[in-house]
């Protein structure tokens, strides 16, 4: 049974500052609000200030954070001193963090303070509900039953003076001193003249993001006024609890002009609370220049807002059904203002037309024309939608008419444009999804239909050749033969006629069967790329000498079973390429990428020289600490400071990038760079691009002899800008800080890409010859950015641009790839990593996945690409479980995506092949018995390269406690050497054809797919599902599916729910914690400041510059190209968020 509060407990949760993994959050909140507690939920990535601001500003009795990004002590610390500074100290600090937060640094957080960190450990002995009743038990006391003289600070604006009046009215409002304190509010109230606005509206309807809009256009247009809002949620008559949801939709409320408040009903069949009188008073006491009042949207919402307001606005969408509805919506007789948000749904035009004329009927203005209703179509979910200006100007106008108040006229500025959407897939494409199922079914469907008319031909021609043969009895009778003929005549009659149902092409494919296969038996596969023959021994010789072929060939001989694998599976390198794009591997290439990411790019580049030391090709994979991933710079304020280079590197500015890379020649066709970043993966792509054009200008300076030149021009510029020269400064990792004159470098690091460090090749080369190296350069770079914006607002989380922005700057930078020539560069790979480690199970991660690859494709052909232009620049990005289907999850993949390029989009065949990497699975890693996390770690690498992946990352064994060792990545690196290099059988490259498991469970996830896809265009395709957050959902859903299953024991998991050591398998403790030095954190810092002391005003202009190109509807990427070379990552970001609009957090 769950323990019940005695009191109104109020409970605050969130994710820590950068952190996307609020997965757990939600479930705990929602445990919280079945066990009668009030939860304020934020939502990801919140700052120890907005927090602690919303605690006070709620009068909450607790705080409850989640921290997975590392950062956590020095996050949880300044909490508790914040809250303490304030005045706040009574509130409690609650959190948990799985393994990231290690034992001592619990007790540390405990003997600070913090009330409790819960660990894995507490976990599993106290359940998910003991430790939500532990929690609430802990923060149940009473708030605002003792007060204390805040009246008197109310004319102040005290903050947590208003919070506890409040509290004091809704939770103690017969006592006797409450009752003095609100006849006084009631008193001074009553002089005010400030205007209460009653919005009111269905549910979903936006009445939360619009009042977000309205208050971000207020605040623009009025400097010195402040903003008071009372926010209503209904509770829950069952249980008492409450989801107060509106503040995690709002922005623009983190300002110090703005108060907000969220109430429950605490009474479940209306849509305001009874204290809400004594609220208003309370607000309008302390002087707040405009109060906003929503409701909570149930049913039609009834027209309680009238009595509290002075002018009332009606929310809805254009889905109220037919126009005899609207006969019934009472608002629609008291409402000044009536806004038809979610414009962009069906039939919006028709809406606005039916409710003016509604509302013209209800209040008997028929002496005005239906246009001039004050009735608005808004889409508030976009950035700087003119409906919603419009909306707001007329509002602000009616304010002034009704209440007199001159000072709030406003003075915005808006056009006479409708809302119209911006829209990423045009309306009439919707359907892409299934309109690709239908064409794959339909291949698959004719697949078999040829088959089956190629084996009735086999079957004939075999009758044929049988009756053909010479009779063995000397002694036949004539009559027999003249029979035997003449059925051998109708016989190929009926063969002529079935051949004409056969496709000419399958007719050719099969007389050549024998010779393609021949191909792959010869000693050498040869094939001519440009005049130039290439051969490729097919064979391999084992220590018994016996000849293993590289592609094993089937020893079919019937027709239809020949075309029906031709057709659905073929040989390695052919369509619809089952087994592989390639016909062989590249030799002397292994998928194997070295991974790295930690503290500063001088650490960071150490290690990734150690790991690639005597290896042919470099693959470098990147892993950026969360303030990057955020797009934010490094800061001494201690929330981002403790995240500095911690659990990923620190690369603020374009300078990290080339000490990052130095030693690496980027230009390479050996040289491939995978980095992991999402929202602010245009900028950081802008960092390698210069970082990569630079070290290439560095080669023609030495090449060219004008080392000694070069170098006075970056000493002069310097001298007199009166800054130092940026330098490599290896000895920070260590504690200490190193000399700019005497820097030592890794072993294998040859210095390449330092020379330019802190200026450009085009500030100290001629124009024409920068350019040329320029263009050069970009056309051989390798490597991908994993910047897929769509599975972050599905999964992870790390977004920060709203979607459409973040849309528009991908096309950017494949448009810029496409006149620049970026052939070898991914511009975007499609991840379903995160996918799968939110919880989804192998089907839904693929088809949510593919499903984002064809959205990126339907955009970039609305914008104009064509489809051979930009496919060959999509990669992918799959996580490799235990399950069964993650054997065929790359042989799926490469179908599914082959069949529609080539029959849907008429793409070629480099458009057709799919390329993928694969990362061995993180919700697999353990933090109990970590040794047996290797053995998961080998059986999935083994599935990836059986499977013929592009790349593979395998996953270090302590990952699941702690940022991987040096000893910890080697492991991690060997278990896929041993695989490609001792294992006999992995010399063969399609060990999976001609299973029949492998081709059964083909068969069936593939069609678990299309059914997928059918369930998302249901829903509007890809962004449309996400607005209903179905993919969230059935994420969610499938995750407590798992974690329900491992708690019961009914999954076992070695090591974990069953075959416990004698100790019982605790969670185990790393030997070696990593995490970033104070010297790099600061040496970072001090870093990106150098860089804005030394850009000054240049750099000022060069955002001004970015901001033009983003209104004006440029090419943004082709402008941070430029702009990267004054600015840094935290700069940029702001300044795209002024004009592009940041990304709104869903519940």
């Amino acid at each position: 049974m769950s323990y019940t509060p005695k009191n109104k407990v109020r409970i605050v949760t969130a994710a820590s500052l950068f952190d996307g993994h609020d997965a757990s959050i939600n479930i705990m909140r929602r445990v919280m609000q079945a066990s009668g507690v009030e939860v304020i939920h934020l939502g990801h990535d919140r700052s120890v200030q907005e927090v602690v601001n919303c605690a006070i500003q709620e009068d909450a009795n607790a705080i409850a954070m989640t921290s997975y990004q590392g950062g956590h002590v020095e996050y949880f610390k300044y909490m508790y001193d914040l809250l303490k500074e304030r005045g706040c100290g009574h509130i409690k600090i609650f959190g948990g963090g799985g393994g990231v937060i290690l034992p001592e640094e619990i007790e540390e957080l405990h003997a600070y303070g913090i009330t409790r960190i819960y660990s894995p450990d507490d976990g599993r002995a106290m359940g998910l509900q003991g430790m939500i009743d532990d929690l609430i038990e802990k923060s149940d006391f009473p708030t605002g039953n003792q007060l204390n003289g805040e009246v008197a600070h109310l004319i102040e604006r005290d903050v947590k003076s208003v919070a506890r009046l409040i509290s004091a009215a809704e939770n103690y409002s017969d006592q006797p001193e409450t009752q003095a304190m609100l006849k006084k509010v009631a008193e001074e109230a009553k002089k005010s003249k400030t205007p209460v606005l009653g919005i009111t509206g269905t549910g979903g309807a936006g009445k939360s993001s619009l009042v977000d809009e309205i208050v971000r256009r207020f605040l623009i247009d009025f400097k010195d006024k402040h903003i008071g809002i009372i926010s209503v949620d209904p509770s829950k008559k069952k249980t008492g609890g409450a989801l107060l949801g509106d503040r995690i939709r709002m922005n623009a409320i983190r300002n110090e002009r703005v108060y907000m408040r969220s109430m429950a009903t605490r009474q479940s069949n209306l849509a305001v609370s009874k204290y809400i009188l004594d609220a208003v008073n309370i607000l309008k006491a302390a002087q707040y220049d405009f109060i906003i009042l929503e409701t909570s949207g149930i049913g039609q919402s009834d027209t309680q807002i009238t009595d509290y307001s002075d002018l009332s606005m009606y929310v809805m969408t254009p889905e109220y059904g037919a126009a005899t509805q609207l006969e019934k919506i009472d608002m629609l007789d008291f409402a000044d203002l009536v806004v038809i948000n979610k414009f962009d749904k069906r039939g919006a035009m028709d809406a606005l037309r039916d409710v003016k004329k509604q509302y013209q009927r209800n209040h008997k203005l028929f002496d005005k024309q239906p246009d001039d209703m004050p009735v608005f179509g808004t889409i508030a979910s976009q950035f700087n939608d003119p409906g919603t200006n419009t909306m707001y100007k007329a509002l602000m106008d009616i304010v002034v008419r009704k209440t007199g108040l001159e000072a709030l006229t406003s003075s915005f500025e808006i056009t006479n444009e409708m809302s119209e959407k911006i829209y990423i897939i045009p309306p009439n494409r919707t359907r892409y999804l299934s309109e690709i199922t239908e064409n794959n079914r339909n291949y698959n469907k004719w697949a078999n239909q040829q088959s089956e008319v190629a084996q009735k031909l086999f079957g004939l021609r075999k009758t044929i050749e049988t009756l053909s043969e010479k009779p063995s009895s000397s002694g036949a009778l004539q009559e027999k033969l003249d029979d035997r003929d003449r059925l051998i005549k109708e016989l190929e009659e009926v063969y002529a006629k079935v051949a004409l149902e056969l496709d000419p092409k399958n007719l050719e494919l099969l007389k050549n069967w024998e010779a393609k296969k021949r191909h792959f038996q010869d000693e050498y596969y040869i094939f001519r790329v440009r005049d130039k023959e290439i051969k490729i021994k097919t064979h391999t010789e084992s220590l018994s000498h016996t000849q293993v072929p590289k592609v094993a060939v089937p020893k079919f001989e019937a027709w239809g079973e020949i075309l029906k694998w031709a057709l659905t599976e073929n040989f390695p390198g052919e369509f619809p390429y089952a087994s592989g794009i390639y016909p062989f591997k590249r030799e002397g290439e292994d998928p194997t990428r070295m991974f790295a990411g930690e503290g500063g790019p001088e650490r960071t580049n150490k290690r990734f020289h150690y790991v690639s030391l005597g290896m042919p090709a470099k693959r470098l994979s990147t892993a950026f600490d969360s303030v990057t991933l955020y797009g934010q710079d490094p800061d001494h304020r201690p929330d981002i400071y403790g995240k500095i280079g911690n659990s990923g590197v620190s690369v603020p500015t374009l300078d990290d990038a080339k000490k990052l890379y130095s030693g690496f020649n980027l230009a390479d066709p050996k040289t491939s760079v995978s980095m992991t970043i999402n929202g602010p993966a245009p900028t950081l792509t802008a960092f390698f691009m210069n970082a990569a054009i630079d070290q290439q200008c560095e080669l023609y300076i030495k090449q060219s002899g004008l080392e000694e030149e070069v170098n006075k021009k970056i000493e002069a510029i310097y001298a007199e800008k009166g800054v130092p020269r940026p330098y490599y400064n290896a000895e920070a990792a260590l504690g200490k800080n190193g000399d700019a004159k005497n820097i030592k470098l890794p072993e294998g690091n040859d210095g390449l890409g330092l020379m330019l460090l802190g200026v450009t090749g085009d500030q100290v080369l001629p124009a024409e010859v920068y350019q040329k190296i320029k263009a050069d350069t970009l056309k051989q770079v390798r490597g991908t950015v994993q910047a897929d914006i769509l599975k972050e607002d599905q999964a992870q989380n790390t977004c920060i641009f709203s979607t459409e922005f973040s849309l528009r700057l991908m096309g950017d930078v494949q448009q810029y790839f496409i006149d620049h020539g970026v052939r070898n560069f991914y511009s975007v790979s499609i991840s379903g990593y995160h996918i799968a480690e939110a919880g989804a199970n192998p089907i839904s991660q693929l088809a949510f996945t593919l499903s984002n690859g064809f959205t990126f494709v339907e955009y970039y052909l609305s914008r104009g690409m064509h489809i051979d232009d930009f496919a060959p620049n999509l990669s992918f990005f799959f996580s490799n479980g235990v399950d069964p289907e993650y054997s065929v999850i790359g042989r799926v993949a490469r179908r599914i995506w082959a069949k529609a390029m080539k029959l849907k989009y008429g793409g070629n065949e480099r458009s057709q092949m799919l390329k993928y990497h694969i990362q061995t699975s993180g919700r697999s890693l353990h933090a109990q018995e970590i040794d047996f996390n290797d053995i998961r770690t080998t059986l999935q690498a083994l599935y990836a390269i059986y499977d013929n992946c592009n790349s593979l990352h395998t996953n270090a064994y302590d990952e699941a406690i702690t940022t991987p060792t040096e000893e910890s990545v080697r492991r991690a690196m060997a278990i896929q050497l041993i695989i490609n290099k001792e294992l006999g059988l992995a010399k063969n490259e399609n060990p999976l054809q001609g299973s029949f498991i492998i081709e059964e469970l083909t068969d069936l996830v593939e069609e678990a797919v299309y059914a997928e896809f059918d369930r998302i265009t249901e829903r509007g395709g890809v962004l449309g599902a996400m607005e209903t957050m179905y993919q969230r959902g059935k994420i969610q859903e499938e995750s407590l599916y798992y974690e329900t299953l491992k708690h019961t024991g009914e999954y076992p998991i070695i090591g974990v729910n069953t075959f416990l050591s004698s100790k019982g398998s605790p969670t185990v403790l790393p030997r070696e914690v990593i995490r970033s030095s104070t010297e790099e954190k600061e040496f970072q810092i001090a870093s990106t400041h150098n860089l804005w002391k030394r850009s000054g005003e240049k750099g000022e202009e060069m955002l001004r510059r970015l901001q033009r190109v983003a209104i004006n509807n440029g090419n943004v990427f082709e402008e941070l190209m430029e702009t990267v070379k004054y600015c840094s990552l935290g700069q940029i970001t702001k300044a795209l968020f002024e004009v592009g609009g940041q990304y709104r957090r869903n519940m």
